[in-house]
């Protein structure tokens, strides 16, 4: 398998599990495992970056904007490289805050903590009392403020760049999205095309 094609690979698993923990926000334990995955394939991608290879290189994710003018705004790499730099920070952030927030449960991995009989009480009348608290949503506070916001984002910029490669990059989206390139159409001697 050649570099592309292995970074082709790596692009599709990762867009495939992006989109599916983006769609099981609410279903607990598989979007977990999901954030997971996620973040075991980002470690891979971070240790194929130390290869040397000038493809699999972080240099892709920064922009460069020497040459860029206003007539080759559109087409100029320094774009591209911005989007990536995006989805790669808020990817990496999202994935980050969502450990963070699991704390290694799903994986079986949490601390047990003890806990008095007394303090075991105050928390249960405590919980009873605010019912937002039942429902999960305050568990997390800022970091689940943070998380699902940063996912929210990464869905635009990953619109962007979906969009951009489709209006711009054409050749690259549809070798990237495992779509044939048509061949060319053979003009025959003596007909005009």
């Amino acid at each position: 398998m050649s570099v592309m094609q292995g970074l082709r690979a790596y692009h599709a698993i990762l867009g495939l599990l992006v989109v599916a923990a983006f769609l099981t926000g609410e279903l607990g334990t598989i979007h977990a495992v999901l954030g997971y995955a996620i973040a075991v394939i980002i470690g891979g991608r971070l240790i194929a970056a130390l290869s040397g290879l000038r493809q699999l290189g972080l240099s892709r994710f920064y922009p460069q904007f020497d040459g860029l003018t206003l007539g080759n705004a559109f087409a100029h790499p320094a774009i591209s490289k911005a989007l990536l730099a995006g989805i790669a920070a808020c990817l990496i952030l999202a994935t980050a805050t969502g450990i963070a927030m699991d704390r290694g449960r799903t994986l079986g991995m949490a601390t047990n903590v003890v806990i008095s009989e007394a303090q075991a009480r105050d928390e249960g009348r405590e919980r009873r009392r605010d019912p937002e608290a039942r429902g999960g949503e305050q568990e997390h506070g800022i970091v689940g403020e943070l998380h699902e916001g940063l996912s929210n984002f990464l869905m635009i910029i990953v619109g962007l760049h979906v969009a951009y490669l489709f209006l711009f990059r054409r050749p690259l989206a549809r070798f990237m999205l495992f779509i044939a390139t048509p061949k060319p159409r053979q003009v025959q001697p003596g007909r005009a095309p």
